[in-house]
Parts: structure tokens; C-alpha cells; sequence
């Protein structure tokens, strides 16, 4: 009973399975990193994770489902020219805000200041985007072409995983700092 209300409502308002599948797959990926770290369930940072959920939810697959949309809108058709120039739009467009607005929205969702959220934009941004470079065009031109568009949320939420996994380690990593501001 509770399925089908769910499959309905999630027909109804599509936004609804993106922000359902983002709420569990970002936490997820933050404890996959988390265990790659070492840690263990009785040490996770489960507030960390409710940070991932918070921000997977309610930014990530709105964002997510508004560019989309947009794709969709602006390149009607599923063969695979038109996939590839979707998938590259996205990444000249969309991936970079998307990347900053990671890495500030979670340095502030951890009450740092904006000036600290600036700083680990500028020091992760590039080496961050320079990977996406190469990931995302692959998997979203295989989306855009292989899946139909109410599935291609879900579809890139799975690959989002991986994606999530690597930003969380990305942010728990610390920049070496050049030699000459270590002297």
C-alpha cells in the first residue's frame, strides 16, 4: 500500500524520486568514503552523513532535476549527437556551479565561515572539475541516449554515487600548502 502511494506520488511530482534517491545515496556515499577512511559504524560521523542527506536532497537532485529538464527542453531528441552535446553543455554549465556551490554549501552546513567555504572552493574547485571532465560527459551521454527522461535522474544518481563517494573524499582532504607558505 505505502509502495504504491509512493510510485503515484512519484509519478505525479517527479521531483520527488530524485530527492528520494539523493537522500539515501549522498549519506551513502559519505559512509563508503567514511569506511575507505578506515572508520567503522561504531565511529562514523553521522553528522556528517545527515549533511550529505540535507544537501543531496534538497539542493543536489532539485539542481539536478531543473538542468534536466532544461537538456531535455533544449535537445528534444535521444540520439547520441544530441546526448554528447547535452552531456558537454552540462559540463561547461552546470558542473561548475554545481562543484562550488559543494563545497560552500558544505563548508557552511559545518559552520565555517564564508571565508573559509571561499577558500576550500578555490583549493579544490579545479582538481575536482578536472576530474568531473572526465566522468560525467561519459555517463550522462549514455543517459541522455540509452535512458527515458523520467528514469535519467535515478539513472545519474546511481552514478552519482560513485561521484558523491569522491566529493566526500575530496573534502575531507587537506591541500598541501606550497612550500614558500610553509616557510
Amino acid at each position: 500500500m505505502w509502495w504504491k502511494f509512493i510510485v503515484e506520488v512519484t509519478n505525479e511530482y517527479k521531483i520527488l524520486r530524485g530527492m528520494l534517491s539523493y537522500s539515501a545515496l549522498w549519506p551513502i556515499g559519505c559512509l563508503i568514503q567514511q569506511t575507505f577512511e578506515g572508520k567503522r559504524p561504531k565511529n562514523y560521523d553521522w553528522a556528517r552523513c545527515i549533511r550529505y542527506s540535507l544537501y543531496g536532497t534538497f539542493v543536489s537532485a532539485p539542481m539536478l532535476y531543473t538542468w534536466m529538464r532544461c537538456a531535455n527542453i533544449m535537445w528534444p531528441r535521444t540520439d547520441f549527437r544530441s546526448s554528447l552535446a547535452k552531456a558537454f553543455t552540462e559540463q561547461a554549465a552546470y558542473d561548475p556551479f554545481a562543484i562550488i556551490l559543494f563545497f560552500y554549501g558544505m563548508t557552511i552546513l559545518e559552520r565555517r565561515t564564508q571565508q573559509q567555504a571561499g577558500q576550500e572552493v578555490r583549493d579544490k574547485f579545479w582538481d575536482t572539475y578536472k576530474v568531473g571532465f572526465f566522468y560525467w560527459p561519459m555517463v550522462q551521454t549514455v543517459n541522455f541516449s540509452l535512458v527515458k527522461p523520467k528514469n535519467q535522474i535515478v539513472v545519474a544518481g546511481f552514478f552519482s554515487l560513485i561521484w558523491t563517494t569522491f566529493l566526500a573524499y575530496v573534502k575531507t582532504s587537506h591541500k598541501p600548502k606550497p612550500i614558500e607558505q610553509v616557510a
